[in-house]
């Protein structure tokens, strides 16, 4: 792996000092400061993150990524799953009007037709209707039985959005060069006044950053977090036991794979897109990245899934590398004789050294079934094409929705979309997971997306800070890193 020696030897440095302690929390989002918007419901990483930490929804998730209470402080689900009834606390707002039921109902409802057209809306094609029941009562019916809708109620764009007020966990100012957040006190957040609050909490500065600045800044004690880490910049920073408890990764759940973007040429076919997938060994892929404990996957659902019925497995289970190589290989050469010239695919990937890394990889293995590898800037039009998203919550309807025909238009099957749409209205549990896997498998057999394995989120965490955890969903909330008691 190719390291920066002297900023291998400052991150070791700064997990054991400690940094500087100024009674501010600095985090750094590996981000163009674009990505720092709140507004709308298409959000960047960092986005997310600031509008959970300045607009809570009925549910939040907390550091280790469960669902916790947020404006609902009790819920119960209906004994058939179809009924989500949730008990809010209702409260003066700092502006003197009163949060309501019918409030919280509306603005779920509105962002609800935002989200028409998303992979999020998508998620919740579940959600029937919202009823305000009373002044503190609120239920959401379902079409069908959906144990994951707390995950998905607690996403940042579900969060409550005022006019002219804003109901926390936290306060924004932005300023120059951050934007500061401040725990907002509990009795404006409806919960009872604490002596001595004031005291126990810390202002958190959010910076957006580029990967080397970010990771110097934090070698150099400017910054207590880095967050947002990505493959393409993991060499800046050592996965290795010298910074043991500075660099954490998440064990994320998500889509880490090759878009079929450009299917031109070689590409044109199902069998050869095949091929492509078939020369690929996963199993070496990201060993040049010395990270133990990645999930590579032939499959575009997440193996290992809760209540995965099994019935879709791995690919070319019964064929070993050399196997699938020798069959991928025919396939390159019989379009050579039918087509003339070399096979060339291109591939667009970010920047960074990582991604270096990896072309070089996918480029050795193609190269053992006689394709040429190119690397295309961005724009350009490249035949494959990085996707590299973490899931919002671990069910086959997530990755589906990825490949819906309304959000993924180049990379999509209109088959697999039927089977999603049978599978949302199911009663049966049963049946609905059948139809899920019917459309993988549809999904899988068009070989447009190229599956790799598991997305690669890091961060670096100074040894002294409180409120951060690893988690399968990258989830890292700021309200908790300014140490405020929930």
């Amino acid at each position: 792996m190719r390291f920066i020696p002297a900023l291998i030897l400052a991150l070791a440095t700064a997990a054991c000092s400690g940094g500087v302690n100024d009674g501010v929390v600095d985090v750094a989002f590996i981000a163009a400061p674009s990505e720092l918007a709140t507004g709308g419901v298409r959000l960047a990483y960092p986005g997310q993150e600031l509008r959970a930490a300045q607009a809570q929804g009925l549910v939040s998730l907390d550091p280790a990524g469960s669902v916790v209470p947020a404006l609902a402080e009790r819920w119960i689900v209906t004994d058939d799953g179809s009924s989500y009834i949730f008990r809010i606390r209702e409260f003066d707002l700092p502006d003197g009007s009163r949060l309501t039921a019918q409030m919280v109902r509306d603005k779920l409802a509105a962002t609800l037709r935002r989200l028409d057209g998303t992979s999020l809306g998508l998620d919740l094609a579940k959600v029937r209707d919202i009823r305000a029941m009373t002044g503190r009562v609120i239920e959401v019916r379902l079409k069908s039985p959906m144990p994951d809708l707390l995950q998905l109620l607690a996403q940042p764009e579900l969060g409550l959005s005022l006019d002219k007020t804003q109901i926390g966990p936290m306060r924004a100012t932005r300023e120059a060069d951050y934007i500061q957040l401040d725990a907002m006190p509990p009795e404006d957040r409806g919960l009872p006044s604490q002596e001595g609050w004031e005291e126990a909490v810390s202002p958190v500065r959010v910076y957006a950053k580029d990967a080397a600045t970010a990771a110097e800044g934090f070698a150099q004690g400017k910054y207590d977090l880095v967050l947002g880490g990505r493959i393409e910049s993991l060499p800046l920073v050592n996965a290795g036991p010298l910074s043991r408890g500075t660099i954490r990764l998440d064990a994320a759940l998500g889509l880490f794979g090759l878009d079929v973007a450009n299917p031109a040429g070689f590409l044109s076919t199902a069998e050869n897109r095949e091929a492509v997938a078939m020369a690929i060994d996963r199993s070496t892929l990201l060993g040049a990245f010395n990270i133990g404990g990645w999930v590579p996957t032939t499959r575009i659902v997440a193996p290992g899934l809760p209540n995965d019925p099994g019935t879709v497995g791995e690919r070319w289970g019964d064929m070993d590398m050399g196997a699938r190589r020798s069959r991928a290989a025919s396939r390159v050469s019989r379009w050579k004789g039918l087509n003339g010239g070399e096979v060339r695919v291109s591939i667009e990937l970010p920047d960074g050294p990582g991604s270096d890394l990896l072309f070089e990889a996918l480029a050795r293995d193609l190269s053992q079934v006689g394709i040429a590898v190119e690397r295309t800037a961005k724009g350009k039009k490249a035949n494959l094409v990085l996707r590299d998203r973490v899931a919002r919550f671990g069910g086959p309807r997530w990755f589906l929705n990825q490949f819906n025909c309304r959000v993924s238009r180049q990379v999509c099957s209109e088959g697999a979309d039927y089977l999603v749409g049978l599978a949302v209205d199911a009663r049966d549990p049963a049946e609905e997971a059948s139809f899920l896997a019917e459309a993988e498998q549809a999904l899988t057999a068009s070989n447009l997306f190229i599956p790799l394995g598991a997305p690669i989120r890091w961060s670096l965490v100074r040894g002294d800070t409180t409120g951060f955890s690893e988690n399968g969903w990258n989830v890292h909330p700021l309200f908790p890193l300014s140490h405020a008691p929930i």
